[in-house]
């Protein structure tokens, strides 16, 4: 009997050839198979991504008694639909120039970038609580179109200013005008959300002031903004870098409202005299204590309004971390120190306070895993962020009803840090590793998310529309990690694409 290896060269080599040929459409297959269904067409909308994921759904007689349930019959309703019901003139009324230029961080020193009204930051817009709020944005010369989001603000889905999903980009020589009624009071802050990881780099934001209507409420006279943005590679406050100062008289309390723009975190400390935390993304914190000795880590898009008293022979500094703020009389000041090994834990921070929903009692129950792993997203290979084991563009559309009360479990199993932002709603933090929340309650808009750590959060369904839920290290959201939250019956008619205007990351 003839073995292979008594096959004549050619048969040999013939057979070599095709077993190649099999092996590398083995491989290859697959991968085309994973590159094409990765691809995008020139046109599509957010409705066609990823699976509509219903979550646990609760029982009948549960919180929500069943309601929400998959395959109910419900109206549709557009995102165009979802505008500020309240009408009349606006109390508040700001138009906002956005162009490309140079900005200032320092004398003599500029970088190239975005302007609102020649300038950034933007203007501060201040309202006070329950205004109707006006913004007219006109594009001048941004390229690719532009928008505004709220950040933080619950704002109607229409005004949300997320490109393709609630509104096309404006483009030079376009303009919108957002309208809604400022119903929370607190500090929050805008954005471009068209190509967001480039055009907030660039510098293209503002913060937002809505102070309290009862001016009793405020407890400090004397009320700064510090927004934080890095320019550059220069951490600025305000726009400007190095130390700036604030003039506040001895036995002066200043609310000292910190906004953090940039991907990462920015570690903040009080030199010169003790602080507290009165309030985090926009809710007051219920009897917050004396924190002396210890920093506080504001997350990627997050925001907190710090008390402080100043001292009666000195000033008071607050470090951000390559810029400061120095609150006192003309001319004094109070050496830097470094920064303090321990933080805040908000977990544990303040005193309970009752919730005004049962958490415990869901309508719906959610898992948030981030992970990273190989494949193709948008037709190009490389390691991309998944969520649930999904890559882009076959996200999980996490599907809600009017009303739902939401519990939802973030794991970060990946190898980098990760702000979470949902648009258009606060959750508030139970628990973090399966350690309970105990302090008062921690209602977040943007919750820092380190490797190995599992959150849970719940929040209640009242804000209808199609909200991004997304990593506000803008880049990552751009590779991919982002998810969306939808309400049952809502559309849109926005559309992303290479034939579209819109690019939202």
């Amino acid at each position: 009997m003839s073995s292979p290896d008594d096959a004549p060269p050619r048969d040999k080599g013939r057979l070599a050839l095709l077993l190649a040929l099999v092996a590398t459409l083995v491989v290859t297959l697959p991968l085309l198979w994973m590159w094409n269904a990765s691809r995008m067409p020139d046109s599509w909308s957010v409705m066609d991504l990823g699976v509509h994921e219903p979550g646990i759904v609760a029982a009948a007689g549960g919180h929500g008694s069943g309601h929400g349930l998959p395959g109910a019959d419900v109206d549709t309703v557009s995102v165009k639909d979802l505008v500020e019901k309240e009408k009349g003139p606006a109390d508040v009324t700001v138009r906002l120039v956005a162009a490309t230029g140079r900005i200032t961080i320092a004398p003599g020193t500029t970088v190239p970038g975005i302007t609102l009204n020649g300038t950034s930051p933007g203007p501060v817009i201040r309202a006070t609580q329950d205004d109707l709020v006006e913004v007219t944005l006109v594009n001048e010369s941004v390229p690719g179109g532009t928008t505004l989001h709220w950040h933080g603000l619950d704002v109607p889905n229409a005004e949300d200013g997320v490109a393709g999903v609630t509104q096309d980009a404006v483009h030079p020589g376009q303009s919108r005008t957002y309208r809604f009624v400022a119903a929370q009071a607190g500090t929050y802050w805008y954005h471009s959300h068209q190509v967001s990881h480039e055009q907030v780099r660039k510098g293209l934001l503002g913060a937002v002031v809505i102070t309290p209507k009862s001016a009793g409420a405020s407890p400090a006279p004397t009320d700064v903004v510090a927004l934080s943005h890095t320019y550059g590679g220069r951490r600025t406050i305000n726009g400007r870098v190095g130390e700036q100062h604030v003039d506040a008289a001895p036995g002066t309390r200043v609310r000292v409202r910190v906004v953090n723009t940039d991907a990462g975190v920015a570690p903040l400390w009080v030199s010169g005299a003790a602080y507290r935390v009165v309030a985090v993304d926009g809710t007051d914190v219920n009897a917050p204590g004396e924190v002396e000795g210890r920093a506080y880590v504001v997350p990627a898009g997050g925001r907190a309004d710090l008390l402080v008293e100043v001292p009666a022979t000195s000033a008071v500094r607050v470090e951000l971390s390559g810029a400061s703020l120095v609150v006192g009389p003309a001319g004094s000041t109070t050496p830097p120190t470094p920064r303090p090994k321990a933080s805040v834990d908000l977990l544990t921070y303040g005193s309970p306070t009752p919730l005004e929903f049962d958490p415990d009692r869901p309508d719906r129950t959610f898992a948030y895993s981030i992970g990273r792993r190989p494949g193709f997203v948008k037709g190009r290979p490389g390691v991309w962020w998944s969520v649930n084991g999904k890559l882009y563009p076959n996200i999980p559309m996490f599907t809600v009803t009017e009303g739902d009360v939401v519990r939802m479990e973030i794991l970060n199993r990946s190898n980098e840090t990760h702000p979470m932002h949902l648009h258009g709603h606060h959750v508030v933090v139970l628990s973090r590793n399966g350690v309970k929340a105990t302090g008062s309650p921690w209602w977040t808009d943007s919750l820092e998310v380190p490797v190995g750590v599992r959150y849970e959060v719940a929040f209640v369904a009242d804000n209808p529309g199609i909200w991004m839920d997304h990593c506000h290290n803008l880049p990552h959201a751009r590779e991919g990690l982002l998810a969306h939250l939808v309400y049952e019956g809502v559309t849109t008619p926005y559309r992303l694409g290479g034939t579209t205007p819109n690019e939202p990351e």
